[in-house]
């Protein structure tokens, strides 16, 4: 009936290839002879089981049987017309004496058999299965192979959710990438994107993994190259002093494809943090901001100190003082000379917008000799930063 040797390449095959266990392959294929067996030869109510033995071949059927109590079984087909049914009897459940066995009848059979108990018989073993009921078999399987697939990759990619992955871009639709990751597909949003990428069909692209999302059509993995997330694996994956937590890498302030500026701290004090991510002659920044584009990265040395955080983080500008507004809004000034007012803001407020989301305060650009009302305009409200 079955070809054992094709049998056994195939479940090596889907284990190998997409990590689909041999036992749930078995299983289906029992599910699949036992659907098949219910179709040709069942009865309504009838419950069938298979067992396939890969090594010889055979296959046995058996009935399921579950024992139930005489109290709260109705023996009736249906509720007569002259006595109507009470609500005593809307609870109880139809005896089907294809699907039911009573205690009484079940111990004579298992001595201890209890309620809900089920009861196994064994069938005549049939192998002339009919057009349809083959065809039902095979759905059976495939049904059971994507669902066996499914919990196999959701399992894989729920463990990477959080680092980077790649994949061979698939198809384009609408500004949003469709990415081939081998054993299932990924997403990677118009909006997630480094503004000014393009890219094309069979090109390979890393990302950062940040959702793993089960549907209806499958399991589908949100991709980001503009989460803030991403620029710190990349340098975990360039600084071994980040990979070994040495270095801390405390908050990262992004526009993608544009500007960042990242905060890092050391845990040792012969180790030097900005030093360690720009690597020699600058060739580990320069490596992640090959991968971004040409994204201009600033690195700054992470302080609890607020008014030393707050004029780092506005470098490359020179900063004569800062000073503390309001400890609560989280609200500074912080003056410049008049000839670095532009560098301190930045072309479009970027400097002072990313320093003001790197820190988490409200900077206020103030410059002697300017007009007071283009000071006010250089104030830069405070936003979410991302942090570890």
């Amino acid at each position: 009936m079955f070809d054992l040797k094709v049998i056994k390449s195939v479940l090596d095959q889907l284990q190998e290839e997409r990590g689909v266990p041999k036992e749930k392959v078995l299983e289906a294929i029992a599910m699949a002879l036992a659907t098949a067996y219910k179709k040709e030869y069942g009865k309504k109510g009838q419950i069938v089981r298979a067992t396939f033995d890969v090594d010889t071949g055979k296959v046995d059927f058996s009935q399921v049987k579950v024992v139930v109590d005489p109290e709260k079984i109705s023996m009736e087909d249906a509720a007569s017309e002259e006595e109507p049914a009470t609500d005593a009897d809307a609870e109880k459940i139809r005896f089907n004496p294809e699907h039911h066995i009573l205690l009484g009848d079940a111990k004579k059979i298992k001595k201890d058999a209890k309620i809900d108990d089920e009861m196994i018989f064994p069938l005549d073993s049939k192998s002339d299965y009919g057009r349809i009921a083959a065809q039902t078999a095979k759905q059976v399987i495939i049904q059971k192979i994507r669902e066996a697939e499914k919990v196999s990759v959701m399992e894989e990619y729920g463990k990477r959710t959080g680092e980077i992955v790649s994949g061979t871009v698939q198809r384009i639709e609408r500004g949003n990438l469709f990415i081939d990751m081998g054993r299932t597909s990924a997403i990677l949003p118009y909006e997630e994107q480094i503004p000014g990428e393009r890219y094309k069909q069979g090109e390979r692209i890393r990302a950062y993994l940040f959702k793993v999302e089960e549907t209806p059509k499958g399991v589908f993995l949100k991709l980001s190259r503009a989460h803030p997330k991403f620029l710190e694996k990349l340098f975990a994956m360039e600084t071994p002093e980040v990979a070994s937590g040495v270095v801390e890498i405390k908050v990262v302030a992004r526009e993608a494809g544009s500007r960042s500026k990242i905060a890092v701290l050391s845990h040792d004090s012969h180790v030097d943090p900005v030093g360690s991510l720009v690597g020699q002659r600058g060739v580990r920044v320069s490596t992640v901001m090959s991968e971004l584009g040409g994204e201009k990265i600033d690195i700054i040395e992470w302080s609890a100190d607020a008014k030393q955080f707050i004029e780092d983080a506005l470098s490359p500008a020179r900063v004569l003082s800062v000073l503390i507004i309001d400890e609560n809004e989280k609200r500074a000034k912080v003056n410049v000379a008049p000839d670095q007012q532009s560098l301190a803001i930045g072309k479009g407020g970027q400097n002072v917008r990313l320093a003001a989301k790197l820190t988490g305060w409200r900077i206020d650009i103030q410059s002697e000799g300017v007009p007071e009302a283009l000071n006010e305009e250089t104030a830069a409200p405070n936003s979410e930063s991302s942090k570890p």
